[in-house]
């Protein structure tokens, strides 16, 4: 998966030659706007996200886009997703005839939507399990809340559990986040993108409709109805079946912006505050939300025994669901592949280093200087990563 993000002001996407020409958007007086060039046959992106405020597309640059396969999709200032203009999608009528079938019947219904929260709640746990590693004040218990998932009979059960945990997760979640970013929770109101108060809200959100768009080109590519969900109610307005698809992987958005908070990534300049008091993300930002984004969409993991990206993923599980609703398949699980990372910058592993004499070090073959360089690291908040064979000797050492 390859994602472009367009961004500020005067953005240009046209056809000269049968060629592909992408003129970024201006956001800076002292930064001239990135062009592209993309041949016939040869463009390597497989999504494109316009975040600017101003530009032009061309009807040729349409049909060029279309005829290669790659997605368009459009954001609002706030980071809410408006529009999407997706590939030529399946037509194979039958499944989303199923799809529909499986909507109006509640067992089957009850079923998918018990699915998708099992896994987010897998997920949930995944993500707490990586951050307590480094923050050990971090505390949760999903048990109970698994056996009421198990016994539901409703999907209105079901969206009471799910927020139950939600609760619990974020308030957790809030523990490794730094004070200076007031985060306390996702509550009704911040969790909409008009309306997000703090910098975190704001990256979640931004996360969440890239990850919105994501979804909704594995729905089409499947032939499934992106308006019809399992978990959440439709609504005119509303992608239901890509809310339920997102469930089992906002954890990679959770994941990439925890992770541009601990490397102190995001500065205030990347944020503005409107004159009604909500927050945005200038396009500095943006762009450093969407290349973390990118970059955890192509993280590797072990599937049906082969080594595929997270993106993929997403699209394989569409696939599943599709194949389960004709009858291809008997069941279909979200929680698999499950997320598991040990961090090299754990409590346990910092204290190690900062314990380890320079003495004891030297007689496992290291020098000093690399030592006295991992104590600095060990000492600061900021996260880092060792080699496989120093990490290893580390939690070897008695």
């Amino acid at each position: 998966m390859k994602l472009l993000l367009l961004n500020g002001h005067g953005i240009n996407m046209r056809v000269d030659g049968a060629k592909l020409h992408i003129k970024d958007g201006r956001f800076s007086a002292t930064e001239d706007p990135q062009e592209y060039v993309f041949s016939p046959k040869r463009i390597d992106i497989d999504s494109i996200v316009v975040y600017g405020r101003s530009g032009s597309l061309s009807f040729e640059a349409i049909r060029w886009l279309i005829k290669h396969n790659v997605q368009v999709t459009m954001l609002d200032w706030n980071g809410k997703f408006l529009t999407t203009m997706l590939p030529s999608e399946s037509t194979n009528v039958k499944t989303k005839f199923a799809q529909y079938h499986a909507y109006e019947d509640q067992d089957a219904r009850v079923k998918l939507a018990r699915k998708f929260i099992e896994a987010k709640f897998y997920k949930s746990e995944a993500v707490l399990d990586y951050l307590k590693q480094r923050y050990p004040e971090i505390e949760y218990d999903f048990s109970v809340d698994k056996g009421k998932l198990e016994n539901a009979k409703s999907v209105r059960e079901i969206l009471g559990i799910e927020g139950g945990v939600a609760s619990k997760y974020w308030n957790e979640y809030s523990k490794a986040i730094p004070d200076e970013y007031d985060f306390r929770a996702r509550t009704d109101n911040n969790a909409r993108a008009s309306n997000s108060g703090d910098k975190v809200n704001v990256m979640l959100n931004y996360g969440y409709a890239l990850l919105e768009s994501e979804c909704l080109r594995a729905i089409n590519s499947v032939g499934l109805d992106a308006h019809v969900g399992f978990l959440h109610e439709m609504n005119p307005s509303k992608n239901s079946l890509a809310y339920d698809l997102q469930e089992p992987f906002r954890f990679i958005v959770d994941l990439a912006v925890m992770n541009l908070i601990e490397k102190e990534v995001m500065d205030s300049k990347d944020f503005i505050r409107t004159e009604s008091f909500s927050l945005r993300l200038k396009p500095t930002g943006a762009r450093k939300v969407t290349d973390k984004f990118n970059s955890m969409m192509n993280g590797k993991v072990e599937y049906r025994k082969k080594n595929s990206s997270w993106g993929s993923v997403l699209l394989v599980k569409a696939r599943e669901l599709s194949h389960q609703l004709v009858g291809k398949r008997k069941t279909i699980e979200f929680s698999k592949p499950v997320y598991v990372v040990e961090r090299d910058d754990s409590n346990l592993l910092r204290k190690r280093i900062i314990d380890m004499p320079y003495v004891e070090w030297k007689k496992m073959g290291f020098s000093k200087g690399t030592l006295h360089y991992m104590k600095q690291n060990a000492k600061s908040d900021l996260p880092f990563t060792l080699n496989g064979h120093v990490k290893e000797r580390l939690e070897n050492w008695e």
